[in-house]
Parts: C-alpha cells; structure tokens; sequence
C-alpha cells in the first residue's frame, strides 16, 4: 500500500502473517513492477486489503488482515492464560511469598499447562497464519517444557550428584550450574528483546508485557551470575527483582488474554486500547513514539504518510478530531 506521494507504507502488513517490512525501503514502484530486492518480505505483503490494528488479544503486534473465513477460534488467549499463570506461581516462589521457596510445584503447570498448552496455542497460531503469535507462544510454550526439565528431579539436570555436581567440578568451580542457569535464562532475554522490537508499534499493553517479561529474564539471569560468584545477598535481591517484574508479566498476559475474550459476547467490560503511534515529533526526537487511548480503531494508511490501516473493516470506526488527533469509539 502506498500513500498520496508514492512512498512505502511504514507497517503494510501482509494477507494474515503478522509478518511486515522493516519501513526502510525505497518508495514501491521505484523497481519495476514494485519488486523491492533489498526487502523480499515486503513483496509478499503488497495490496490495498483492509487491515486491523495491533492487537494484544489476537498477538498481533502490527497491522494485520484476518483470514477470511476463518474456521478457527483465537487461540491468542488460551496461550497468554497458560503463560500468565505459569508465570504467576514462578513468580510467587521468586518473591519468596509465604515463605515459599521450593519452586517444583511449577514442574505440573510447566509440562502441562505452560509448556504443552501454549505449545499447542502456538501450533494453532501457525494455522491462523499469526507468525508472531506462532512464534512467540510456540518458543515460550518450550520455554516451560525445558524449564519442567531441569526441576524434575528423576533428570537430576541441576542437583547434588548431577552433571554439574561431579567431584571433578566440585573441585574446580562448584558454582557452575549457576553459571549455566544464567547462560539459560540469558539466551531467553536476547530472544525476548527480538519479539519486544516487534511490539514497538502495537499497544501499550502488549508492548509493556514483553517489556516486563525482558526485565523478568535480564534480573533472574543476573541474579545467577550473582550466585555464582559468590555474592549471595545480591543473588535474592535480583531473584525478588526478576519476580516482580514476572508478576507484573502474568498479570499483563492475563490482561491481553481478556481483551481477546472479552467482547459484546462476551462481557459487559469494555478494554480499553492505548497504541504507540509512530509520528516524527519535535517532542520526541529520538523515536518519535506517542501514544494515545482508544477503544479501537481504523487508522488510515497515508494519513500524515505514517501508521494507520487503509480501508474499511466491521469492528473498527475512527473519526478525525483534529489532523493531528484522533478521537476513536468502539462500536457494538
């Protein structure tokens, strides 16, 4: 899609894939036929198709078109709900709450509901042709699995008489499984800073639960570090960090979890949107970020030449205030 001037549209999503071009490209039709070779993903997402706003509840963290005729319910909720309360207990025991400490209760919700749910919540994501919600569910739906792993004691991945509680290690460095938690729980906040990038156009919900959740992995991480070098109070500080910021994780993916269910079906609780628009701004020079509420929307692609949704769509109303602003309603 293309504005008054000719240039490529910042977030022209493709037919149901969740997937978008980077908005660094040359303006569409600069190469013959509109073919960019310098972004090949931005030429499968070409069309005036109507597209709906990011949405948490969908896991769609851009511009996105629904799949006509879809036969599949949104299996967005069910993988935030399997994550937020799996994240929730975690978090309970990392905050040391009531005095519990012991965190193999997680082991059942991890393998069940955590890891295989959420596994499947991404496999179906796949099926609606959400390729963020397939990744991201599907990755943390391992995320749980492997972490069931390591707390099952029958693996022994982590305990005394384990792979790294040998004689051998024991005796050279025996705060070495600390040090492998951390490498761990690292790798799972570089992947989690990649999907937050992707959410830096979508709402300020769902930019704000990978956020939390990036925090929540960076702490505990550090927190392993700590232990492996010796610093024990500086190990609890940043485990009761890492929890905190998993509690406020939980509690957004439920909240995303709701506004996927929740509807004029459903409840009587309208949930309110907040989106980031991105607009060049002298306020905000460096990224250009502003946010504003709605209950919904339908932006127009090209409006000012930045975010927006071109075309029509059933759920979705948007009327013009101000050129600068947007007054937005939902409709029931």
């Amino acid at each position: 899609m293309s504005n008054s001037g000719g240039s490529l549209a910042e977030k022209d999503m493709g037919h149901a894939t969740g997937a978008a071009p980077n908005g660094l490209g040359a303006p569409t039709g600069y190469y013959r036929g509109g073919y960019d070779p310098r972004n090949p993903m931005a030429n499968i997402h070409a069309g005036d198709e109507p597209r709906l706003p990011a949405f948490g509840g969908e896991f769609q963290p851009g511009l996105w078109r629904p799949m006509e005729k879809r036969q599949f319910a949104n299996p967005a909720p069910l993988g935030l709900s399997a994550f937020a309360l799996t994240t929730f207990v975690l978090s309970a025991i990392n905050l040391g709450t009531r005095g519990v400490n012991v965190p193999n209760v997680v082991v059942p919700l991890a393998f069940g509901y955590g890891g295989l749910v959420q596994l499947l919540a991404g496999m179906w994501e796949m099926v609606v042709g959400n390729t963020f919600g397939a990744t991201a569910l599907s990755s943390y739906g391992g995320f749980w699995i492997a972490w069931g792993l390591m707390l099952t004691p029958h693996w022994n991945i982590l305990g005394d008489g384990g792979p790294y509680k040998t004689d051998a290690i024991n005796s050279s460095d025996p705060m070495m499984s600390e040090s492998a938690m951390g490498f761990f729980l690292t790798g799972w906040f570089i992947f989690t800073t990649i999907l937050l990038l992707c959410t830096l156009r979508s709402t300020v919900m769902f930019f704000l639960l990978f956020f939390t959740l990036d925090l929540c992995f960076l702490m505990l991480a550090c927190s392993h570090y700590s232990h492996s070098s010796g610093n024990v109070d500086m190990y609890h500080t940043l485990t009761k960090a890492g929890g905190g910021f998993g509690m406020l994780a939980a509690f957004l993916a439920w909240y995303n979890a709701f506004a996927g269910i929740a509807d004029s079906r459903y409840g009587l609780i309208p949930v309110d949107v907040i989106f980031f628009v991105i607009l060049p701004s002298p306020l905000n020079p460096l990224l250009g970020i502003l946010t504003y509420p709605a209950s919904s929307m339908t932006p127009q692609l090209g409006v000012g030449g930045h975010f927006g949704l071109h075309g029509p769509s059933k759920p979705w109303h948007a009327t013009s205030v101000k050129p600068s602003r947007y007054e937005l309603h939902e409709i029931f």
